[in-house]
């Protein structure tokens, strides 16, 4: 790979994402967008309205840098709320543009050069950027997809993720539900976590943007396990859970010291953003458990929606747990791997999806699978699985 002009070493490779790749092929060919994972319809009414009352009133200007009290206070009210938490909203909770700012400032807070950041494999893109820019090193450690033995579950080998952990580990980075295979991890794989945290001295650092959005098994946030409340950083957003993915409203919670380092790095990084945004976030988190419920609810009819489309079309949809997404074994329409079914599927069947080997630090481990996002209308999913049925997958 030739090397980007003027662009420092620890960020060749990542000048352009996939998703800006896949994005220009469906405006190109007007093809139906099933790769970046927004939703196509916007969040509740009253939660934009808020917004809206609040640009009328004047909230314009900067926020206070750790955000607004108001919305502090519904983050801790929510942690209370959902996973029995508790959360003093003044000292351990800070506001931050979106979900990839708290993981960009944890990281570039907590982590010296040559630290290595122990991740699950494939990773959302920003993850590895991240620990780029932090000067830090990713130790991956692979899931892999789901065994017919074991039903649906992506799994990682226990013998792997102990070997991952050393006396360089600073952080472990754990994301789920996850984003790109759809995985929740249980009970049993967390406590794994922890144990070796706790052992190694390691903090950690938890993307629990989906943690509203669990179809199959229960979502426990890795904070809550023994040890771990004093070593761990939780992070969410507004975004995926409100239909509101372009506000860029994220958190991070942790113990005062944590979080003061994390503020530490934000600060500079955009010290403060969303003023009118952060009120309207406030009232989503303080929605009645019937919205959680709904939208959980319609978000897995979707999924299954999508999961039989892309059957029928004769690939292998492996169901997932949580979140936006499903993961597709494209082995059996004919087409070599991922990435060249997606750079094919616009024109073969006016659909784009994106490859999951572009998630995997070895793009082998998942040459076969393709991501297809189901936050969409039941429609435009209907419309994209009967392309895709009547498309010739042929080599």
């Amino acid at each position: 790979m030739s090397r980007v002009p003027y662009l420092a070493s620890r960020l060749q490779g990542f000048n352009t994402t996939i998703f800006a790749e896949m994005s220009r092929l469906a405006a190109e060919t007007g093809a139906i967008n099933l790769g970046q994972g927004f939703p196509d319809t916007d969040g509740p009414a009253e939660i934009r309205g808020t917004a809206i009352a609040a640009i009328e009133q004047g909230q314009n200007q900067y926020p206070p840098g750790p955000g607004t009290a108001d919305l502090r206070h519904a983050v801790a009210d929510h942690q209370q709320r959902f996973w029995n938490i508790d959360v003093d909203p003044d000292q351990e909770v800070l506001i931050t543009a979106g979900a990839t700012e708290a993981i960009a400032a944890s990281l570039l807070a907590l982590c010296e050069t040559g630290d290595e950041v122990v991740v699950f494999d494939p990773t959302y893109d920003s993850y590895a950027a991240g620990i780029a820019m932090a000067g830090a090193v990713m130790r991956p450690v692979l899931l892999r997809p789901p065994d017919p033995a074991d039903g649906q579950r992506f799994w990682f080998d226990p013998d792997e993720l102990a070997k991952a952990f050393s006396a360089k580990t600073r952080l472990v980075l754990l994301n789920t539900p996850h984003n790109p295979t759809g995985k929740v991890f249980t009970v049993d794989e967390l406590a794994m976590v922890a144990e070796l945290c706790l052992r190694h001295d390691v903090i950690a650092v938890t993307d629990e943007v989906y943690e509203h959005l669990v179809f199959d098994g229960e979502h426990r946030p890795l904070a809550t396990f023994p040890g771990m409340a004093t070593r761990t950083i939780t992070v969410s957003s507004g975004g995926k859970t409100f239909s509101l993915t372009g506000w860029k409203i994220g958190w991070a919670v942790g113990t005062a010291e944590l979080i003061s380092a994390v503020r530490t790095a934000k600060q500079y990084l955009t010290f403060a953003n969303g003023t009118p945004f952060q009120p309207a976030i406030a009232a989503g988190l303080r929605l009645g458990d019937d919205y959680f419920e709904r939208f959980r609810d319609e978000l897995l009819a979707k999924r299954d929606l999508l999961c039989g489309l892309l059957t029928e079309a004769g690939l292998l949809a492996y169901r997932p747990e949580g979140t936006y997404f499903v993961n597709a074994d494209v082995s059996a329409a004919g087409i070599g791997d991922g990435i060249e079914f997606c750079r094919r599927l616009p024109e073969l069947a006016g659909v784009v999806a994106i490859p999951s080997a572009a998630f995997y630090h070895d793009r082998d481990d998942g040459a076969a699978l393709i991501r297809l996002c189901f936050a969409k209308k039941d429609g435009v999913l209907t419309e994209a699985g009967q392309r895709m049925i009547g498309a010739a997958f042929t080599g």
